[in-house]
């Protein structure tokens, strides 16, 4: 961890009520930043104004270009925290990536915003054959154009908030059994959602940092079942692991993907998942001026309490 690092001005947060939104609408009106809250419906605004900071709300859908607009009037930067893992009929990648991306640039143009911190994915790349990555990528190269002064972030797996990665990290440091994709053999590179925190606070506070693409990882890149196996003897368990094949994984995904609106597992996800992470984390601190977390202090936290994001996607 670092010292608090703080922006002068009005941000806006997009995705704002997902976990790591929460934290950093704490963390931001801490350090004395105005915050408006941007989500999708009245449900999920309702989770913000139970803050002990609430932060000024606005309601409106992602493909809603001109209520962006108007929502980021006023804003000196956004964070823009909005993306999918996960694509289906109603929730597309390019509609939650690109399209987002292409109203936040617009709204740009039309008031003073200008700084935005764009959370990515570790992985993202334009010539990728993987949709959920090539759609991260695409809506990186539409922040980082002028005149916008934008800086990515591009995230691995995020441990330590309320979502689903860390609530099955947690459940399986439990289990005597675990079964995972190819035995658990991809690589993961986590990072302690209080890092990632700091690091976007840190990215804001930094505009010599516009128009860099930073790969913000954990202290530590292991195989998945190092990574339960660590979790769990922190519990005193000692899980025995079984592997599943990666093609039998993917051909159920496929033939649920044909067969049902919203499949628990998609391939896109699947090779999301399976995506080998590890990356020069120094590189990525030193710029911000952060400190990364042990991963076993992380791990410590997660077991008692855990919560996370895959793969560093926010809703």
């Amino acid at each position: 961890m670092v010292a608090i690092q703080s922006f002068a001005g009005r941000v806006l947060v997009t995705g704002a009520n997902g976990s790591l939104g929460r934290a950093l609408i704490q963390h931001l009106g801490a350090t004395g930043s105005a915050v408006r809250a941007l989500v999708r419906s009245e449900r999920a605004a309702a989770t913000l104004r139970s803050l002990p900071q609430p932060p000024e709300l606005t309601i409106v859908d992602w493909s809603d270009a001109p209520g962006l607009a108007r929502a980021a009037l006023g804003c000196d930067a956004a964070v823009h925290l909005v993306g999918v893992l996960k694509e289906t009929p109603t929730q597309r990648y390019a509609d939650a990536h690109e399209g987002t991306a292409r109203a936040l640039a617009t709204a740009a143009t039309q008031g003073s915003l200008r700084r935005i911190v764009y959370l990515s994915i570790v992985g993202a790349d334009l010539k990728s054959g993987n949709a959920c990555l090539a759609s991260k990528a695409r809506a990186e190269a539409i922040l980082l154009e002028a005149p916008l002064t934008t800086t990515v972030l591009r995230l691995p797996m995020v441990l330590g908030g309320d979502d689903p990665a860390t609530w099955a990290l947690r459940a399986r440091a439990h289990k005597s059994v675990v079964l995972l994709v190819r035995g658990g053999a991809s690589l993961e590179q986590p990072i302690d959602a209080r890092d990632v925190v700091t690091a976007i606070a840190a990215a804001l506070a930094r505009p010599p940092l516009a128009g860099r693409v930073l790969d913000v990882a954990g202290p530590e890149s292991l195989a998945r079942r190092e990574l339960v196996r660590r979790a769990a003897s922190l519990l005193g368990n000692t899980p025995r692991f079984v592997s599943i094949p990666l093609p039998l994984v993917r051909g159920f995904a496929a033939l649920a993907e044909r067969l049902t609106a919203s499949p628990p597992i998609t391939t896109a996800m699947l090779d999301v998942l399976e995506h080998d992470d590890r990356v020069d984390a120094k590189a990525a601190c030193d710029l911000l001026g952060i400190t990364l977390t042990p991963l076993d202090d992380t791990l410590r936290r997660v077991v008692a309490s855990g919560g996370g994001s895959a793969k560093g996607d926010s809703a």
